[in-house]
């Protein structure tokens, strides 16, 4: 009987402070506690601007269970760590973050789960401690899109877990250029096991998430699994409407009940037309979402452009 395989993914982006503590880290947990498996560690840079690219090539070239993929540009948050997912060769997939807030030692706890059956394990947050004000506006996020949401999504898992080796073909045959692995996951995933637990900070260095790519995740998974914004903007439309039309109304026959007193003047005119003004603006933005979101998929563009590989000669 062939040894099962485990592989590690790790997704880095000027991660040179953090890059060979988590390779010792995730090594140790493999080597030490779960010595019964073959294994790979596979890196996937973003074209990381400091020395992570050198310091992968350094560990590359003493520990041949380590592969690197370094990306021609910067692919995003997303694609990124979904392409390395792909790329990789074990009969399970671990996906974890390079710095530290992914806790390591939860890697045999995840293997144990899969070997009980279960295709997907997930890594639940339920505490952190990140910035409060960002928790709590992912907490209100995570439960606002659950219940826009005609499908099922998961509270407060980043993508950090523990994928068989059969999930991660489905993920092949997708070919979506637009991933968003949790939902995804939520969507087509086989039967999982949810494991909690508190994220620490950072080990060292700065976070590489703002409050756009916040935006720009939020915007991904709202446009890809709700129908809600479009129907708020039609109903919206014909609500705004009839309230104008009605309004429009009375002051056609306050004026003709009474032409010489009634002075309508320009204000009601004015306050109309800039509150129905906003509403377009504000309807026209979130159809532009839908939109950029369906463009990228008609598009089907590469999830990313490898620039170089490394100690992927062995694969079997």
């Amino acid at each position: 009987m062939d040894t099962k395989k485990i592989s590690v993914v790790i997704p880095c982006y000027n991660e040179e402070e953090n890059v060979e503590a988590i390779y010792k880290a995730v090594k140790k947990e493999l080597v030490n506690k779960c010595a019964v498996y073959d294994y790979e560690i596979l890196f996937i840079d973003n074209k990381s601007k400091d020395r992570t690219r050198v310091l992968i090539e350094r560990i590359c070239e003493s520990d041949k269970h380590v592969k690197a993929i370094f990306n021609a540009k910067n692919f995003g948050q997303f694609n990124s760590p979904y392409y390395g997912m792909l790329q990789a060769t074990g009969d399970c997939v671990i996906l974890l973050a390079a710095d530290f807030q992914d806790p390591v030692e939860m890697i045999p706890q995840f293997i144990a789960e899969w070997e009980k059956g279960y295709k997907i394990v997930c890594g639940i947050k339920t505490s952190s401690k990140e910035n409060g004000v960002v928790y709590l506006l992912r907490s209100l996020y995570y439960k606002a899109i659950k219940k826009m949401s005609s499908v099922e999504q998961i509270e407060h898992f980043t993508g950090f877990g523990l994928y068989d080796s059969e999930f991660i073909q489905v993920l092949r045959e997708l070919k979506d250029p637009t991933p968003f692995l949790r939902g995804i996951v939520a969507e087509l995933g086989f039967e999982r096991k949810e494991i909690p637990y508190s994220q620490p900070r950072r080990r060292a260095g700065k976070t590489h998430n703002n409050w756009y790519s916040l935006y720009d995740a939020a915007m991904l998974s709202f446009t890809s699994y709700t129908k809600v914004g479009l129907r708020i903007a039609t109903f919206f439309g014909f609500l705004a409407s009839g309230i104008s039309f009605i309004i429009a109304l009375v002051y056609l026959i306050m004026k003709l009940v009474f032409w010489e007193r009634f002075i309508a003047g320009a204000a009601p005119m004015v306050i109309l037309t800039c509150f129905l003004g906003g509403i377009q603006l504000f309807f026209i933005g979130l159809v532009g979402e839908y939109i950029m979101n369906m463009n990228a998929r008609i598009m089907n563009r590469p999830l990313v452009i490898e620039e170089k590989r490394l100690n992927f000669e062995n694969d079997r």
